[in-house]
């Protein structure tokens, strides 16, 4: 019981500088970033983020098809927000909606080729506002290290969603 107290002890110590200096960065990073690549993405390709991340993860599926449900996951959407951006999408041919053939209930976006004819043409609008944008200030940094750090940082709620309530998170 004392490890429980002495850790709960320790996340509630002040954060250092440093620490205070990260936090507050990597919160304007989350903010900025997408909206400096959407930017570079309307600008130069005439393409919204979101568009380009629906086409890229279809694009990466089996099949090039995914489920509404997924997709909505996978570019951060609700339901209703996907099935706006695949009606969009749709509209201009690069992806197409499909019902499934054994359970009416679910549904498919699938991309066309015409669909990754206009994600490989925005491809590299994407990767220089990721380079110039993010990339090109990490020079010098561990990237596989930091990688590891931002997969641990962004899989904590798996486990939180698993403790039951009341029960402290593993230490």
């Amino acid at each position: 019981m004392g490890d429980v107290n002495d850790s709960a002890d320790e996340r509630l110590q002040p954060l250092t500088p440093v620490e205070e200096a990260v936090v507050r960065a990597l919160g304007r990073i989350m903010h900025a970033l997408p909206r400096a690549i959407d930017l570079d993405m309307r600008q130069e390709q005439h393409l919204p983020l979101i568009d380009y991340d629906a086409l890229m993860h279809l694009s990466e599926a089996p099949e090039r098809r995914m489920r509404m449900s997924e997709l909505a996951t996978a570019c951060e959407l609700s339901l209703s927000g996907m099935s706006r951006l695949a009606a969009h999408l749709e509209s201009e041919g690069l992806v197409r909606r499909v019902r499934s053939e054994n359970d009416a209930r679910v549904s498919y976006a699938v991309l066309t080729d015409a669909g990754f004819a206009r994600l490989e043409r925005a491809w590299p609008t994407n990767l220089a506002s990721i380079r110039r944008n993010f990339l090109d200030h990490l020079q010098g940094l561990d990237l596989a290290m930091l990688a590891k750090a931002f997969e641990r940082t962004a899989t904590p709620g798996d486990a939180a969603q698993e403790r039951q309530p009341g029960e402290a998170p593993p230490s």
